[in-house]
């Protein structure tokens, strides 16, 4: 069942009789009938931001070249009292004659008429049968005009006007301005359609169904060259309703959806009481969504308990956009829309847990920072473990083979390093052949930081040369990396080792790397 709103209206009547030869309606003080303006639309539910009505004016009988234009057009302005900047008008002409006729849309301040202020109308919905027009134009975020003046004098009054290619014997227009639209037509504009017809009797208008987002504003018009009654749509609330002796215009809002906060569907309907005589109808609904709420920031935080990561870790909002962000610090996400958004952190090392949810859920408030907190929890990888390995380093005329194991409280390795007489060139062989047995000092025993399936120790041994005796001796060595990536080793396990100034590193050629009591993923 459709929400009947609450708002008042009042319904405005406008007749005349006679069609004068050449308009002179004036944009400065209003005829009796633009006095009589609707309530601004307020509710106790609706919030201070929610799509209102704030000023209308309109005319008929229209025609020729008005005095305020300089060629033809249809024109009126908001007397006595201007709409608020950043307002969104919609405007919608009506003439007796073919479509397509309006070559732009502008606005004005009275005092300077031919000095338009610059807004942009976009035509949204028009429609035209059997000699009868009429066109919808919007513009929003409405601007360089002085704001919600109330001027009787006419003199400062923002007036609008729809550029003619020829004139017609007899138009006019409705003009209303609403606060809480969005500022950009992208976001504005909503569903729209238009529908046509004739018929005898009572007779329905209706340009169908649109779809309306939940907080928008729908917008209906109709058009007639009988001008007799007619029953409103249910639902809808009255803006004007305007005739003369050639045609009959009214215009509708419904905020049904503005008051709800819900989506829904709209279809206005009037019914024509067109007598025996047949005669046309036409008519338009659009929708106009609601200014999305002011953005808000996100500061994220991070702190690490025991062993940190040195690369920190990522964090990502709604799953689009990451950041890197310290093991132990902060980063702010700038610019957010205003409501509940995911925030995640990822990139920790196997060995690191986080205390809170992961991802977390956080509300963002308009105009202010919201925080997400991340506590993270590492630990030491290698108090259970040991790793072994033995094999080949190298190819050729150039390699080393070797063994190790080690673990927290020692353990030992041997290194040999195989040259023949033409690699004595190489970096690994200026020393010639050499055997290396080294004992793995207590305590040295560690991970790579960000790398769980590798280890690091280091300690003291001796070396024997083969071709430089007088450099045999006691050196201190460290393997700066043992890594268990897999099996096979072959191609995948790799280590590097520092012997005093000797170096030698890369994937193992031959034999295998095993990480024990700790699997490669770094789980006990």
């Amino acid at each position: 069942m459709r929400q009947q709103p609450t708002f008042p209206a009042r319904r405005v009547l406008v007749a005349v009789a006679l069609l004068a030869v050449a308009c002179t309606e004036s944009v400065g003080p209003p005829p009796a009938h633009d006095a009589r303006r609707t309530p601004k639309l307020t509710t106790t539910a609706a919030a201070a931001s929610d799509i209102a009505l704030d000023q209308w004016n309109g005319t008929l009988n229209e025609s020729g070249i008005p005095t305020a234009c300089s060629s033809p057009c249809i024109v009126k302005g908001f007397n006595s009292t201007n709409p608020h900047t950043g307002d969104a008008i919609i405007a919608t002409f009506y003439w007796v004659g073919p479509p397509g006729i309006i070559t732009s849309v502008t606005d004005y301040v009275t005092s300077v008429p031919n000095t338009p202020v610059g807004n942009t109308y976009t035509l949204v919905a028009a429609s035209s049968a059997n000699g009868i027009s009429m066109a919808t134009y919007v513009a929003t975020n409405v601007q360089n005009f002085p704001s919600a003046v109330n001027d009787p004098s006419g003199a400062m009054i923002l007036a609008v006007k729809a550029n003619l290619a020829v004139p017609v014997v007899d138009g006019g227009v409705l003009i209303s301005a609403w606060t809480g639209v969005a500022p950009t037509a992208a976001q504005a504009f909503g569903a729209h359609r238009s529908a046509s017809g004739t018929g005898s009797g009572a007779t329905v208008a209706d340009p169908g169904a649109i779809p309306v987002n939940a907080g928008a504003l729908a917008y209906a018009t109709t058009m007639s060259n009988g001008v007799v009654t007619f029953s409103t749509p249910a639902g809808f609330t009255e803006i004007a309703t305007q005739s003369d002796g050639f045609m009959k215009t009214d215009g509708e809002y419904d905020a049904e959806f503005v008051v709800s906060g819900t989506a829904g569907t709209v279809e206005p309907q009037w019914t024509w009481d067109f007598g025996l005589l047949p005669s046309t109808w036409l008519a338009s609904v659009l929708a106009l969504n609601p200014a999305p709420p002011p953005s808000g920031d996100l500061t994220v935080t991070t702190t690490t308990a025991g062993p940190t990561p040195a690369q920190g870790y990522t964090v990502t909002v709604d799953q689009t956009s990451s950041q890197s962000i310290d093991a132990n610090g902060s980063f702010t996400f700038f610019g957010l829309t205003a409501g509940d958004h995911s925030v995640a952190l990822s990139g920790l090392p196997v060995n690191c847990t986080v205390s809170e949810a992961n991802p977390q859920t956080v509300t963002v408030p308009s105009g202010g920072t919201a925080t997400a907190s991340f506590t993270v929890n590492c630990v030491s990888t290698t108090a259970n473990d040991k790793i072994t390995g033995g094999g080949k380093l190298g190819d050729g005329r150039d390699f080393a083979t070797f063994g190790f194991e080690a673990r927290s409280s020692g353990g030992k390795i041997e290194w040999v390093q195989h040259c023949d007489k033409h690699a004595s060139g190489s970096a690994t062989c200026q020393n010639g052949d050499f055997t290396f047995h080294g004992t793995v000092a207590p305590g040295s025993y560690s991970a790579v930081p960000d790398s769980p399936n590798c280890r690091t120790w280091s300690g003291t041994g001796t070396a024997k040369f083969k071709d430089m005796r007088y450099k045999n001796g006691t050196y201190s060595f460290t393997v700066n990396a043992a890594c268990d990536n897999g099996e096979p080793g072959r191609g995948n396990d790799y280590v590097d080792i520092t012997i005093d100034d000797y170096n030698d590193a890369g994937y193992l050629t031959g034999g295998n790397i095993q990480l024990h009591g700790r699997h490669r993923d770094g789980r006990e």
